[in-house]
């Protein structure tokens, strides 16, 4: 799980590119609170090959990354 809660862009984009290239691992789980992240998130994720699934709840938001 990887929470950028607090992080402003382009801080939790790099947190997943970092996570996606170590790991290597067919889902990511990643914690945000903020939008502006979360469409970067999902840019970066459909130009890598990975589809997105997003729940929100409490001002947060809870991406689900997996690979295609």
């Amino acid at each position: 799980m990887i929470d950028a809660r607090g992080y402003s862009c382009p801080i939790p984009v790099l947190m997943v590119q970092k996570a996606a290239q170590q790991d290597g691992s067919a889902a990511l789980e990643v914690l945000v609170d903020d939008l502006c992240a979360v469409e970067n998130i999902t840019r970066f994720a459909g130009n890598n090959g990975y589809t997105v699934a997003r729940a929100d709840a409490d001002g947060d938001y809870h991406l689900t990354l997996t690979k295609k």
